[in-house]
């Protein structure tokens, strides 16, 4: 399939208008089917999906092995157009805690040498620290990756939920390709200094959490049972009288949805399209199924009269709760 495509800002790669993201497939929403995941990751590089979003970190590899194996076992044609994204730098532990970010030089080039091993391939196509690390200056963390791309292992330099004051100063290190940040009907907070920013530097966004971590899915249930260890059981958004205020919000949202004969899906990940060129929306499928109803998105035309009504129905800070609890909160540059 021939997927419209954009350009990540205006020195990184063109990719088609969605991504797949991959960390669902591993981390963070209970057990998932391994052969499922290779057959969503098939069948997205099939439909004309390029990049493939993941995080060493992300079940402490277990994500950049599996995209390996599904690169491996991909037609020659789908691996050559697949793009790589990865954030790294998160510390773990084996209990699956978390201790922190490492940006320093030496630990980028550390961390870049098992990417590359686990997703078998001979380079990074956009690197990017999955959050800033309080102790190490972004001009450090950044230039290291600028010579990893002189050495030929990494492509393009990303960013990730980082403020305004660290775009220009990563930067005016080196050329950034992109900005990856949560951005949604319920996620504007980009639009205030960030977004602006980030078009007047000439840097792209790759969106993820374009469905909320599946809350503004249309799917999501208020009695839905969650598996142990699923990010949503502690996320502020999921919780009571949050998780009733925010459906309340979804169910206005499928009003608009039904009219237009799609899905509530859809028209999310269709409202983040309609944001501008500059915007890659990452979906995160773990199935064909859903993969399927995503990729009808880029079918979906939102007119003036669909935004507006879209506006009224879900207007910027309707949403109940904030998007991580407050220990994370504190860890995103983005959120200063």
């Amino acid at each position: 399939m021939n997927l419209p495509t954009r350009t990540l800002g205006t020195t990184g790669p063109r990719t088609a208008a969605v991504g797949l993201g991959c960390m669902g497939m591993s981390a963070l929403y209970g057990e998932s089917d391994r052969a499922e995941s290779v057959a969503t990751i098939h069948a997205a590089l099939d439909a004309g999906v390029t990049l493939l979003d993941t995080g060493d970190f992300y079940a402490m590899g277990h994500n950049e092995m599996l995209i390996g194996e599904a690169l491996r076992s991909a037609p020659a044609a789908a691996r050559a157009n697949a793009l790589t994204s990865v954030k790294f730098g998160a510390l773990r532990d084996p209990d699956g805690g978390w201790s922190g970010y490492d940006g320093r030089p030496e630990a980028v080039r550390n961390f870049v040498a098992y990417s590359l091993q686990r997703l078998g391939v001979d380079h990074i196509d956009v690197y990017r620290i999955a959050r800033l690390d309080p102790d190490v200056p972004i001009e450090e963390t950044v230039g290291a990756i600028a010579e990893l791309v002189e050495k030929g292992h990494v492509r393009h330099i990303g960013l990730s939920e980082v403020g305004a004051e660290t775009i220009r100063r990563a930067a005016a290190t080196a050329p950034i390709s992109d900005l990856q940040i949560e951005y949604s009907l319920i996620s504007r907070g980009i639009e205030d200094t960030i977004l602006p920013t980030t078009r007047e530097l000439g840097i792209g966004i790759t969106a993820y959490g374009v469905l909320s971590r599946g809350l503004i899915s249309g799917h999501y249930t208020r009695d839905r049972q969650l598996a142990p260890g699923d990010f949503r059981s502690f996320s502020p958004r999921f919780q009571g009288e949050n998780l009733d205020h925010n459906l309340n919000l979804v169910d206005r949202l499928r009003k608009i949805a039904d009219e237009k004969g799609v899905s509530v899906a859809q028209t999310a990940i269709a409202w983040v399209l309609s944001r501008g060129e500059d915007i890659v929306p990452l979906i995160g499928a773990r199935s064909r199924t859903r993969l399927t109803e995503a990729l009808g998105a880029l079918d979906v035309t939102l007119d003036e009269a669909d935004l507006a009504a879209i506006e009224e129905a879900v207007p910027a800070g309707a949403a109940a709760g904030d998007r991580y609890a407050a220990a994370q909160m504190a860890a995103l540059d983005s959120e200063r």
